[in-house]
């Protein structure tokens, strides 16, 4: 801790205000700003039902209490274990921003910003919402393009955010030193909130609509009864719950472990500085805005007079306080703060103090070093848990303040209509497994500290903690042949290099070292025949008296006779995309179903639960880690794999669509003729223990046929071309499948009343407003890549949702969605693309004809399409 006195510090006067320990407000030293008003009822009643149980009393719990209480559920109450801000609100530095990389995120911030604005008038507590604007800083020209990407990517959102230039930041900011500084990313309505003051104005309101929050009432056992409640026990009692929400910020490991589950969460230190008044600061005529210099990984905005400035220090400096994950957090610990170390941020003292000469001189008054809790990706999990029933998480928050409001309306529309009110599944808690462990989990948390501003890429890849211990087979013999991705703790081929080329991780915002491999391995299977390794997919054995019942309630498709695969969905209530499974009907009653390795735990929460909710006599069993996956495809794979198997591979025999078990040699594999690429292909699940020697067999086999590997991106510009739909992209929790084309695999007419079938009755009958659409492009150096602005006539129309470049027509390709009337063929619109509106034309999908059906008008005598 800093002695009593005054310090000079490199140019930094620092005076110490007393014991940081104390359990004041850091942002408002001389008081607070919205000091609660307890009802008298809040400390007596107690309730002996709920519908929910909310474990944690920070502002993202008690913001849950409010936006429940108030969309009119009874009986709803907060459990907190010492008082109301205690972790890791009650000393935060209090960042409201609508800015966020993330697509949905920003939706998120919204929310919250917009909740925090009407706050103090709803509630009669005052909240301390400052919105003085903030500026990005950009002092490097990829920090520019990275302004560009960003605002291809908010265009289509309510979010107001510009592009602004040096004179324009001097304007705004005559403080700064404008030597280095090329470009701002200026969002207006951003700012500053006191966390303490925002938390007590939530929870009045919770108590106004009928919420009880009881403190001190640690929860001290969970205990789940066989109807799907919990009976949550406190020293004051116990309360019976429907369901319960873990926001016990970090003490949510303690509430996870009482139920057997190991949430990947780990304490991070954060130091953030309050200086003085600043004679420069006082003679302003508005409050500055916020500045976040990225380069030099630090924020700084205005403090009353002073000014308030964080850093985030490299992952080698940052501080991870693992001792709490090994040994719990100390008892008693709520207010209190870890002791200062201002030499860990010294460096980002003095770059902003070149940034912000005033610091030079500025009194140091204060010095806040607390705890805040960070995921692996630094995200937080929000949303229902797979494998408990009714228990629901809002943890992990890095950035709490600006989350809070955003995820508390998120979380209570959820609970109350039963499906996410839009998709993020970036922040599902089940995105992670039993493959993440403590010391995975500490790496990322360090890492992804570290990168807080680094550059945002599209593509991006973080190397820390890896490989996991999900790896397939094939992992030794490919890595040093290929540049590997991460995908669910799995490693996968993205791209394949060959001697002589550029090996490195080179992430860009324009076409980089792997765009001419990937154009190779598109060829490869064009042409010839290629492997890929799919093992990372998701996958789930179906079986039971009553398995064909569950399968037609939860997909829109129709089940598949035995012997044949298909493509199904599954809808929410609303009639949007929850989720896209290939569904393999292996022997009567037995099902394979196979998704994306980023929705393995995602899909099989939502599978389990309409089990249990139907009473549906069903055995489900995830073999997503017992079984490998090989791909093959292109023209000659039948002519390679038939050299390896007795079965007939012939195309009357092993027809598209079909599934058989059979042997490749010696090793028994489930074959299914099916490919993402639309060429002809099989994918081939294994004993996972088998991979190498099956992926070896192939290769050897194929020599005569020129065979060679391929990786996810040349599968991605194969799929395109073929106009095949990603699940996360073209259809999610934000789309309907007939906006996304997908009319094909929906079956309306079934039988079955299937989820989503009424919505998706009455969705049809409204009429679309919009489509999916294909577009070509002409670009220079860059592709579209998902998520750009669409303009037409001068104004933004719509957005695409993947893109890659077209091996096969030398131009960019994308899809987008777009309003009804502007998806004609031949309707053309512009795509945004760092700064620059490109050309483009709705094409006629798909660019290629898939294998099958250039085989189909061959045999009526039509002409291939290429």
């Amino acid at each position: 801790m800093l002695l009593p006195g005054a310090q000079r510090l490199r140019g930094i006067l620092l005076r110490s205000c007393g014991s940081l320990g104390s359990p004041g407000r850091p942002r408002s030293i001389c008081g607070r700003e919205g000091e609660e008003k307890l009802p008298l009822s809040a400390e007596t009643r107690w309730k002996d039902r709920a519908e929910t149980v909310i474990i944690g009393g920070g502002c993202v719990g008690v913001s849950l209490a409010y936006h429940l209480a108030k969309a009119g559920m009874k009986d709803v109450v907060l459990l907190e274990k010492s008082e109301l801000t205690a972790g890791s609100t009650w000393h935060a530095a209090g960042l409201t921003t609508y800015f966020h990389p993330g697509i949905n995120l920003k939706k998120i911030h919204y929310d919250s910003i917009k909740l925090y604005e009407k706050l103090e008038e709803e509630t009669g507590q005052v909240v301390g919402f400052h919105q003085p604007g903030s500026i990005r800083l950009a002092t490097t020209p990829v920090r520019v393009d990275e302004f560009k990407y960003q605002m291809t990517r908010t265009g289509w959102h309510a979010t107001e955010q510009y592009i602004i230039e040096p004179e324009k930041i001097q304007e705004m900011f005559p403080l700064l030193n404008m030597n280095k500084v090329l470009a701002g990313l200026y969002n207006p309505g951003d700012g500053h909130i006191d966390p303490y003051s925002l938390t007590m104005a939530l929870a009045a309101g919770a108590r106004k609509y009928g919420a009880l929050l009881k403190y001190p009432a640690p929860v001290t056992s969970l205990k789940p009864r066989s109807d799907g409640t919990w009976d949550v026990e406190t020293p004051q009692g116990s309360v019976r719950a429907n369901r319960i929400v873990n926001a016990a910020g970090f003490w949510a490991r303690e509430v996870g472990k009482m139920i057997g589950l190991e949430h990947p969460l780990i304490p991070v230190q954060h130091q953030y500085v309050v200086t003085s008044t600043i004679p420069e600061v006082k003679a302003l005529k508005r409050e500055l805005p916020v500045l976040r210099d990225l380069e030099g990984s630090f924020y700084l905005r205005q403090e009353r007079d002073g000014l308030l400035f964080g850093p985030y220090e490299s992952q080698e400096k940052m501080k991870a306080q693992d001792s709490w994950v090994t040994n719990g957090v100390p008892p008693g610990f709520g207010k209190e703060l870890f002791e200062s170390d201002l030499d860990r941020i010294m460096e980002h003292i003095e770059v902003a103090m070149e940034m912000v000469p005033v610091l030079k001189k500025a009194d140091i008054i204060n010095v806040v070093n607390g705890p805040i809790t960070y995921s692996p990706d630094i995200l937080p999990m929000v949303g229902p848990h797979q494998g408990v029933r009714n228990y629901w998480v809002a943890i992990g928050f890095g950035y709490g303040i600006i989350h809070a409001g955003g995820v508390g309306k998120y979380l209570s529309d959820w609970i109350l209509h039963g499906e996410p009110p839009f998709d993020l599944i970036e922040l599902d808690p089940n995105r992670y497994g039993k493959w993440t462990t403590t010391q995975y989990t500490e790496a990322k948390a360090r890492e992804s500290y570290g990168f807080n501003n680094i550059v945002g890429y599209p593509k991006e890849e973080r190397f820390a903690g890896r490989p996991t211990q999900r790896v397939s087979g094939l992992y030794q013999s490919l890595e040093s042949k290929c540049s590997m991705g991460f995908h669910a703790g799995w490693e996968q081929p993205h791209w394949f290099y060959k001697p002589g080329q550029d090996t490195q991780y080179r992430p860009s915002f324009r076409r980089t070292n792997w765009f001419e491999p990937v154009g190779s391995e598109y060829k490869q299977v064009m042409q010839r025949v290629g492997v890929i390794d799919l093992t990372p997919f998701g996958k789930f054995n179906i079986k039971g008296r009553d398995s064909i019942r569950l399968l037609d309630h939860l997909f829109a498709n129709i089940i598949p006779k035995v012997g044949f695969t298909n493509i199904s969905h599954m809808l929410t209530p609303k009639g949007r995309v929850y989720a896209e499974l290939t569904v393999s009907h292996q022997s009567p009653g037995e099902f394979l179903l196979i998704t994306g390795s980023g929705s393995e735990l995602h899909d099989l929460r939502w599978i389990e639960e309409e089990a249990v909710k139907g009473g549906y006599d069903v055995e489900i069993k995830n073999i997503t880690d017992e079984l490998g996956v090989l791909g093959v495809a292109g023209p000659r794979a039948r002519k390679v794999l038939q050299k390896l198997t007795s079965e007939d591979l012939s195309e009357d025999v092993f027809k598209f669509l079909q599934t058989k078990s059979l042997k490749i040699s010696n090793i028994p594999v489930t074959a299914i003729r099916i490919s993402y690429t639309g060429e002809l292909g099989w994918e081939l699940y294994h004993r996972r223990e088998d991979s190498v020697a099956l992926y070896d067999m192939i290769m050897n086999a194929g020599q005569e046929e020129g065979i060679d590997n391929f990786g996810t991106y040349a599968m991605n510009a194969l799929r395109l071309e073929k106009a095949f739909r990603a699940w996360g992209s073209e259809m999610n929790c934000d789309t309907n499948p007939l906006e996304a084309g997908l009319e094909y695999f929906v079956k309306l007419n079934k039988p079955a009343d299937f989820i989503g079938k009424q919505a998706l009755k009455q969705i049809k009958a409204k009429g679309l407003k919009r489509r999916l659409v294909c577009l070509t492009l002409a670009t220079d150096d860059v592709d579209p890549e998902g998520n750009e602005s669409i303009w037409y006539n001068g104004k933004v129309v719509g957005n695409t949702t993947s893109g890659s470049y077209s091996y096969s027509i030398q131009k960019s390709l994308a899809f987008a969605y777009v309003p009804i009337e502007l998806s004609e063929v031949g309707q053309q619109v512009e795509v945004e693309l760092l700064g620059k509106n490109y050309p483009a034309v709705i094409i006629q999908e798909p660019l290629v004809l898939t294998e099958p059906t250039r085989n189909r008008l061959q045999k009526k005598g039509g002409k291939d399409k290429t």
